[in-house]
């Protein structure tokens, strides 16, 4: 009890020495984004080696890679990247993922962007990918397309199959 009658007493005292200090000039507060961001010393996005794929931008039928826009689905794997022929998600099979039991290094992750909204995976499709040794994460393709970004900037080994973000299922 006496610690918080200490504290209340000083508190008039307090707040005259704070508004003493107080500059004349109101100061604009950093964004907590940047306060607490580590992108401040550290710039990954411009420092992108030229091989590797870098998602730019999207549309509802395409996306920009490392400055060159493509229609349709893509395969991404490592520094490669190909056309893929599913068109929505029904389309996605086990043969449609099949270069996964070629490719080599293994990647960790194939993130499977599926459109513009998340769409359950065929278990048939989660056990293949499981047997080919890979973990799989389904989000729609916007985020699909950042988190392999992110992922690919750590160095790590990942895949992405990504629909275009204008397919749904509906």
């Amino acid at each position: 009890m006496a610690v918080r009658q200490r504290a209340v007493a000083t508190l008039p005292t307090l707040m005259r020495a704070l508004k003493k200090e107080s500059p004349s000039v109101p100061q604009r507060l950093p964004s907590l984004r940047r306060a607490f961001s580590l992108y401040d010393q550290v710039n990954l996005i411009d420092n992108v080696p030229e091989d590797q794929l870098r998602f730019q931008g999207y549309t509802d039928s395409g996306f920009t890679v490392n400055g060159v826009q493509y229609e349709g689905s893509l395969l991404c794997v490592g520094s490669l990247l190909l056309s893929w022929s599913p068109k929505k998600m029904s389309d996605i099979t086990t043969d449609s993922l099949s270069i996964f039991q070629a490719v080599r290094p293994i990647p960790e992750i194939l993130i499977i962007g599926t459109g513009r909204h998340i769409e359950t995976i065929d278990p048939e499709i989660r056990k293949f990918i499981r047997s080919v040794g890979m973990k799989l994460e389904a989000i729609d393709s916007r985020n699909a397309s950042s988190t392999y970004n992110i992922l690919n900037e750590e160095g790590r080994i990942v895949a992405a199959a990504l629909l275009p973000y204008g397919v749904t299922s509906c």
